[in-house]
């Protein structure tokens, strides 16, 4: 017989990184699909539906005949609410021409490192760490080297001001930095951030990229002194930061895939060369899309705030539970929807199916196939982060305690 030719694949996707976040969740899906009763806590969305009033403005939208090609960067009533959105909630001065409308956070990002990043130059992106699995492969994929600079548990996973300068290099081009935090939960306070931006100002040649994406899902409740700041509010700093925000996750709309990044840097300029790509990637996010951005803008207020109410109930409860394990030690979460245990006291015990735990990856396969449990090893989140596992509480209350409670006993069960 002859030999099957294969098509083929760039070295830039060979050496993608498969991400454990995918794998977590497609063995969990397996295992339900065979009767297994599985708490979930590996998803990172909301588990609220889209607010029904955004929903109707969409089937207006397509009933009105909003069906055809729409402007790349997006309508430009739709860039200015955005652009107001920025202005009056956060401070940063950007016009509507500074906006450009993305298939969701992630293509965003992925914009924002095409324009930054000079392939075959070597250049380097800091990435404030645990950072968000994707990042690094989007780096990776534009050209460029990620380069790590971690907190830890100890540190209640901030890096700080000396650890940043020491890790710029003649080769760094930019600084991105996730607050509220995928996956630690934490959030960066304003004088945090501020000082961590005068690092960046004495470094004329860096960019800021600033993914403020949960900065809705912050909880006094849990931490009274928590609240959000965009660094690009600052007037050193506005012309040098990339604010990347979308609807998915304060509007529990994950799956419409609508973000955002905004920057005055240049008039508009910078904002056009990514709309430039954009236009040559996907043309634009669907025209009938859009006016819901300025419904969820205008009126999504009530329920955003009914959902964040909950989510800090459920956030208090999960850290409760997990704080109560001996064996793991927890930051308390005061943004986003994760807690993010470190496991190394499990470490070199066995679990009763006689599975050993060497380390995140053995914890979190054992307690999904012998506990039904489903978490997110912390390997691709960054160097400080392999010894943890990252868990949603974007779950139901009874959903949080039964599954907190079998990993509990999961622990205690290790010999």
């Amino acid at each position: 017989m002859p030999t099957m030719n294969t098509i083929p694949i760039s070295s830039n996707v060979r050496n993608l990184p498969p991400s454990s976040t995918l794998a977590v969740s497609a063995k969990a899906r397996e295992l339900k699909a065979r009767g297994v009763d599985v708490i979930g806590f590996g998803t990172g969305e909301p588990d609220f539906d889209t607010p029904r009033h955004i929903v109707e403005s969409l089937h207006q939208s397509v009933d009105g005949g909003l069906t055809r090609y729409a402007p790349s960067p997006g309508s430009m009533d739709c860039r200015d609410r955005i652009a107001s959105k920025l202005r009056d909630e956060n401070g940063i001065p950007v016009e509507g021409r500074d906006v450009v409308v993305t298939v969701g956070g992630k293509q965003a990002i992925y914009l924002a490192m095409s324009c930054l990043i000079e392939p075959g130059r070597g250049d380097e992106v800091l990435l404030v760490s645990p950072a968000w699995v994707s990042v690094p492969a989007i780096v990776g994929v534009c050209g460029g080297v990620p380069t790590e600079v971690s907190g830890t548990v100890e540190t209640g996973w901030k890096i700080t001001p000396e650890q940043l300068e020491q890790a710029i290099t003649p080769r760094t081009v930019a600084v991105m930095i996730n607050s509220p935090s995928n996956p630690c939960g934490t959030v960066y306070s304003p004088d945090e951030l501020q000082a961590l931006a005068e690092v960046i100002e004495r470094h004329p040649g860096l960019t800021l990229l600033s993914d403020e994406i949960y900065e809705k899902l912050i909880y006094p409740e849990i931490d009274p002194d928590v609240r959000h700041f965009s660094i690009g509010s600052m007037p050193g700093m506005a012309q040098r930061t990339i604010t990347v925000n979308g609807l998915s996750k304060a509007f529990a709309m994950t799956g419409w895939r609508i973000g955002y990044l905004a920057t005055p840097a240049g008039e508009g300029a910078f904002a056009a060369s990514a709309a430039k790509l954009h236009s040559q990637m996907v043309s634009s996010i669907p025209a009938f899309c859009m006016p819901p951005i300025i419904e969820a803008l205008d009126h999504g207020a009530p329920e955003v705030e009914r959902m964040r109410l909950s989510f800090a109930e459920r956030g208090r409860l999960m850290f409760g539970l997990l704080d109560d394990i001996d064996g793991i030690r927890c930051v308390r979460p005061s943004g986003a929807f994760y807690c993010f245990p470190e496991l190394s006291g499990c470490f070199g015990r066995t679990s009763p199916g006689g599975a050993r735990i060497e380390n995140a990856m053995d914890f979190c396969n054992a307690l999904l196939e012998e506990a039904s449990v489903a978490v997110v090893p912390g390997t691709d989140f960054g160097p400080t982060a392999a010894d943890c596992c990252r868990l949603s509480f974007a779950a139901s209350e009874a959903e949080i305690t039964t599954g907190c409670t079998r990993l509990a006993e999961f622990v205690s069960s290790l010999t």
